[in-house]
């Protein structure tokens, strides 16, 4: 279930992206995202991954990011929650770089 939603998720938000920052596709596909991140790796891994004292800036930008987009501004959201991203996967990126 949690990979059909964060794949879903995946969908959504670049569906959204294609439709000129759509801010309802956009929020939609957050949404699924995150909620399948807590279907794959638990409830309390994810509060603990997200709200870990190293990884607060890129938390802070990334649900900043997502109150943007559900305040309707989505560019400027979609910025903000991919630098957060971006801030909070930075070590899983070699990892995922390593099967290619």
């Amino acid at each position: 279930i949690g990979v059909g939603l964060v794949g879903f998720g995946l969908f959504f938000l670049l569906f959204g992206i294609l439709l000129y920052f759509d801010s309802v596709l956009l929020a939609f596909g957050n949404l699924l995202f995150l909620s399948g991140l807590v279907f794959i790796i638990g409830f309390r891994r994810t509060f603990t991954f997200f709200f870990q004292r190293s990884k607060l800036k890129g938390t802070s930008f990334f649900f900043g990011g997502l109150i943007v987009v559900l305040m309707r501004w989505p560019i400027l959201g979609m910025l903000l929650e991919g630098y957060g991203f971006i801030s909070l996967f930075r070590s899983f990126f070699p990892v995922a770089f390593g099967f290619f």
